[in-house]
């Protein structure tokens, strides 16, 4: 089954959702742990399509989109213009569970938590050398197919244009198969302080030129 790499149009954002949902729990299938199947999305992929298309690639055979990377050549600009434009109607939908994280919260918690305080997920320390980062996810039908590795080539040259010249990326640390895969990619990890390094993501970078 032959697969293209383009860029993003409007109407594939259902399909991104709905892949963010399938690869959302350590990069396998997160169906059991939502009970609003949309809000894996909202945090994680839609904001990109929607506010950086230029930088949204999908992956498409027969069956449809079935895998994307997003992404931003500027954090802490892409996280200014979230705060402006896409934060603000998530907020008026989803409840602030209030402004510390409990354990005990379940996923859609979590994730609504995300949507009101969305500040410090990404140490200074990983944006101080790696100011663009990307997220990446394929349907079970598109990986070991070598689809990443195009998306990636793809994606890179746009990175560049944008201004980005080195990249990170932030991978669960159960996700085994992620952080396997990103090593092969050249990434490799980035040093936290102490105080930085709260264990919820593996932060790991490359260079792009």
């Amino acid at each position: 089954m032959a697969v293209r790499i383009r860029t993003y149009r409007e109407e594939d954002l259902p399909a991104l959702y709905r892949i963010s949902l399938l690869t959302g729990d350590a990069g396998g299938d997160a169906r059991r742990l939502y009970r609003d199947p949309e809000i894996m999305g909202h945090v994680y992929v839609a904001p990109y399509a929607v506010l950086l298309p230029d930088l949204c690639l999908v992956a498409v055979d027969d069956e449809g989109v079935a895998g994307y990377l997003v992404g931003s050549a500027d954090t802490r600009a892409f996280e200014a213009r979230q705060e402006r434009d896409w934060w603000p109607p998530l907020r008026r939908r989803y409840p602030d569970p209030g402004p510390v994280p409990d354990p005990a919260w379940d996923a859609d918690t979590k994730r609504a938590h995300r949507i009101h305080h969305p500040e410090g997920v990404v140490p200074d320390a990983v944006v101080a050398d790696h100011p663009g980062h990307l997220h990446m996810n394929l349907l079970p039908r598109l990986q070991r197919r070598g689809i990443g590795s195009r998306l990636l080539a793809a994606w890179y040259p746009r990175v560049r244009e944008a201004g980005a010249r080195r990249v990170h990326v932030g991978v669960n640390p159960g996700n085994a198969g992620g952080l396997a895969f990103w090593r092969r990619a050249g990434f490799t990890p980035i040093a936290l302080p102490p105080e930085e390094n709260t264990g919820r993501a593996v932060w790991l970078g490359r260079g792009v030129t």
